[in-house]
C-alpha cells in the first residue's frame, strides 16, 4: 500500500473515533455524532488539498468515508459515555502525528517549497480538532494547552528536513511522527504550555 493513502486512511479513522467520542460525551444525537466525526477526520486533509488545488481525498477514495462510518458504528456500539481520558489523548496524538506527516508529504510530492509543506502539515493535523472543539462548544485545546500546534510543527519540520536530505521516506516519516508524539507527551507530562498574553490590571 502506498504511503500517502495509508496515512490519510489511518488519520481519518483515529480522528473520527476521537471526534465521535467527544460528540457522544456532549450528548449529541446519532446524526450529530456522525457529523462531528466527519468534520474532525476529513476537514484537515480537505483544506490541505484545496490549498494545493487538488480534489479532497475522500471524493476519490471511498475507504475514507468507510473509515468515518466505522468509527461512528464503534462509538454507538460501545455506548458507555466516559470523560475523555488517557486513551483518547493517546489516539488523538497518534492521529496528529500521522496527519502532520501526511500533509507535509503530499505538499512535497506536488513540488511545493519546504516551508509551505511544513505549514500544510500543521494545517492538516490541527484543523479537524479545532473545528471539533468549536462545534462541540468546548474550549479549543489547540489554542489553550498541550502544545498541539507546536508538536505538529516540530514533527513536520523534522520530516521535511529529513526528506529534503534524501533520507529514506519511511524512516523520515517514522522520525517525524515520533517527534510529534514525544513533544506532545512531554508537554502534557511536565504541564508545558506556550506563554499566554496577560492583560495589565487597571
Amino acid at each position: 500500500m502506498e504511503l500517502l493513502p495509508f496515512l490519510d486512511l489511518a488519520s481519518t479513522l483515529v480522528f473520527a473515533l476521537v471526534g465521535a467520542r467527544v460528540a457522544a460525551d456532549k450528548g449529541l444525537d446519532y446524526g450529530g455524532i456522525a457529523f462531528i466525526a466527519a468534520v474532525a477526520s476529513i476537514s484537515g486533509g480537505t483544506l490541505r488539498n484545496l490549498f494545493l488545488g487538488l480534489k479532497p481525498a475522500w471524493i476519490n477514495d471511498s475507504n475514507i468515508i468507510l473509515a468515518v462510518i466505522l468509527a461512528v458504528i464503534i462509538t454507538l456500539v460501545f455506548q458507555r459515555v466516559t470523560k475523555i481520558g488517557k486513551t483518547l489523548i493517546v489516539m488523538d496524538t497518534f492521529g496528529l502525528a500521522i496527519a502532520a506527516i501526511s500533509g507535509s508529504y503530499l505538499a512535497l510530492t506536488e513540488n511545493i517549497s519546504w516551508f509551505i509543506a511544513v505549514i500544510l502539515g500543521v494545517i492538516t493535523a490541527v484543523t479537524g480538532g479545532l473545528l471539533r472543539d468549536v462545534l462541540c462548544q468546548l474550549e479549543p485545546v489547540l489554542l489553550h494547552r498541550e502544545t498541539i500546534g507546536t508538536s505538529a510543527l516540530m514533527g513536520a519540520i523534522g520530516f521535511v528536513s529529513l526528506y529534503e536530505l534524501d533520507v529514506n521516506l519511511n524512516i523520515s516519516a517514522l522520525i517525524g511522527g515520533s517527534i510529534v508524539i514525544l513533544t506532545r507527551f512531554i508537554s502534557i507530562y511536565f504541564d508545558l504550555h506556550l506563554p499566554k498574553f496577560k492583560t495589565q490590571g487597571k
